[in-house]
């Protein structure tokens, strides 16, 4: 994954998080001896239940298994960076991967925000509708096998990871997004992540 270049508030947030979650006595992540002690790490960024209550933390429940394990194994061999999780996937197994993303997939996402801007929401939809997002990601947005969930992700999170396709930063990620998303204005993209974080992620 490319580097994320997050906002001074919202990398602060982050470190604090991190902080906190390492100074209650919980071990390196590398040293964590069961998947439960690992999870508990996760928490600090991702929410307990996987709901992501921090800024530029995505939300992992309810996220495709193969998914998160492609991505947990991306950042683990260097493949994606992000500075905050620099070293904190080191040594931990493919059996610890695999069983962290099932975890995660299994747990249900929370309803999206109720506050929903209709002009920007009805823009959102239009757009992803015409550029036929749920080709890959399916209709009703949840995704699937290794593409991502879209419905009900956290909508900071989804317009930093347009911007970052859209301008080839997304180093490690899928490059089809890359094209998908050439000549898309940042208004459409900020409609397109509102609309997509309003979406209650129905089954497929």
């Amino acid at each position: 994954m490319m580097r994320l270049s997050l906002t001074l508030p919202a990398c602060a947030l982050w470190k604090m998080a991190l902080w906190v979650a390492f100074s209650s006595a919980l071990a390196p992540w590398s040293q964590a001896q069961t998947v439960s002690a690992k999870l508990m790490v996760c928490a600090a960024c991702h929410g307990a239940d996987g709901n992501s209550q921090l800024q530029g933390a995505p939300s992992l429940a309810g996220q495709p298994k193969v998914f998160i394990e492609n991505q947990l194994v991306m950042i683990r061999e260097g493949m994606r960076n992000i500075a905050v999780m620099q070293g904190m996937l080191d040594g931990v197994s493919d059996d610890e991967i695999a069983a962290i993303a099932a975890h995660y997939a299994a747990l249900p996402l929370k309803k999206p925000p109720a506050d929903r801007q209709a002009v920007l929401y009805a823009l959102g939809e239009k757009k992803s509708n015409d550029m036929r997002c749920g080709i890959c990601h399916l209709p009703n947005y949840v995704g699937r096998e290794q593409i991502p969930r879209l419905a009900g992700q956290r909508e900071d999170y989804l317009l930093h990871s347009m911007r970052q396709f859209k301008s080839n930063r997304a180093i490690g990620r899928d490059t089809i997004m890359a094209a998908s998303l050439y000549g898309v204005g940042d208004d459409d993209l900020k409609a397109i992540a509102h609309y997509l974080s309003r979406l209650a992620p129905a089954a497929p």
